[in-house]
């Protein structure tokens, strides 16, 4: 095997702690070939798609990549910015200089953090490569996933070790799996949806809107569906709102198969007929705004609850990188390096140099002791 990484490693050297921060991705451009190719990589995961390779295989290549691509294209036009591309690459660059920046309050100049993409650019062996050459020691991987589910977080497990995998010597690992009921997580959604109220006033019914799975995936042990509903109940306690008050749906299913329900857009056509009129609608599994909360919520399913009867849609952006979302991230980040030397933000870093100065002064003496070559 050849392994790649960093190859000129000198003792003495300040190590770091590194954060992974890990979305899913987007196209490169909002045009049918980059479409199709971002598609040809995200559907060939077997952890998004659960069919024998094979048959899915002629199904991918031979039906969903010849119609998909430009519907998908004519949908990234209507989200896609000129100057700032993808609006969540955009978004997750944000929060990455954001959270930099949090992160060095807390730990110094002991830490460096990259972006990576699970699908696309940034990928993560990139972001990992990037690590590396800060001389990263010990990383923390935090998918912006805030529930677990085999489709995200799993397949986000799968890419880092492989790349390591490929890797001469791997960093210590710590990997954040969900943090949908940490409470920092949940007093940032509850200020987004306070503030929202305050500006916009406060509808009839809070709608929580997440991305579907197969219910297939549900009945093999997915526990997503379950940590959707934890979420919003948790955000419920926070409002002090009665559970009448606020709704979990899916959104974003494709094909035939039976999918969680109730989904978001038979949602959207029956409210008016509830007698719901005014609606806010909030999408928890979304760390960051990006196609299927601009596109799919705030204007697909925006357009079903009016074209029903509804009066008021009001869209809740995603907390982004808003600064009580990134102080929590900071928070969490911290809290599982609890144990490793950056934690410890009180140390004497002129003891730390020292240390680092015998090490090399160690180094250097085993260099000399060894024999010379024959």
């Amino acid at each position: 095997m050849k392994y790649i990484g960093k190859p000129n490693f000198e003792h003495g050297t300040a190590e770091k702690l590194g954060v992974l921060m890990v979305n899913l991705g987007t196209p490169e451009a909002p045009e049918t070939a980059a479409v199709r190719r971002y598609l040809a990589v995200f559907l060939s995961d077997p952890r998004i798609i659960e069919l024998p390779r094979w048959l899915w295989n002629i199904l991918l290549h031979g039906v969903i990549l010849r119609i998909r691509p430009s519907r998908s294209a004519k949908a990234y036009q209507e989200v896609w910015s000129e100057e700032t591309g993808s609006p969540l690459l955009s978004i997750s660059r944000q929060q990455e200089h954001a959270l930099r920046e949090e992160l060095t309050k807390r730990f110094g100049d002991h830490v460096q953090i990259a972006l990576g993409m699970r699908y696309g650019v940034p990928s993560i062996d990139d972001a990992i490569a990037e690590l590396e050459q800060a001389n990263v020691r010990r990383m923390i991987v935090l998918p912006m996933y805030p529930q677990y589910s085999g489709t995200t977080t799993a397949s986000v497990f799968d890419a880092v070790t492989s790349r390591l995998q490929k890797t001469r010597w791997i960093p210590e690992l710590r990997f954040i799996n969900q943090f949908c009921d940490h409470q920092g997580f949940v007093t940032a959604l509850a200020n987004s949806v306070r503030e929202s109220w305050e500006l916009n006033g406060r509808g009839d019914l809070l709608v929580t809107s997440y991305h579907g799975i197969p219910r297939r995936y549900l009945l093999n042990g997915d526990p997503y569906h379950c940590l959707c509903h934890k979420t919003s109940r948790l955000l419920a306690e926070e409002l002090n709102i009665a559970p009448d008050k606020i709704r979990v749906v899916f959104q974003s299913r494709v094909g035939r198969e039976e999918w969680l329900r109730p989904y978001c857009d038979e949602t959207m056509k029956n409210l008016p007929g509830e007698g719901i009129k005014s609606i806010d609608v909030l999408c928890p599994a979304f760390s960051a705004d990006c196609l299927e909360t601009i596109e799919e919520i705030s204007g697909e399913n925006r357009e079903y609850f009016e074209e029903h009867g509804g009066e008021r849609f009001q869209y809740i952006p995603c907390l982004n990188d808003r600064p009580d979302h990134v102080t929590f991230l900071g928070e969490l980040i911290e809290r599982h390096a609890q144990g490793w030397p950056e934690a410890d933000v009180a140390r004497d870093i002129a003891k730390v140099n020292d240390e680092l100065a015998a090490t090399a002064h160690r180094a250097h003496a085993l260099k000399e002791a060894m024999p010379a070559k024959a």
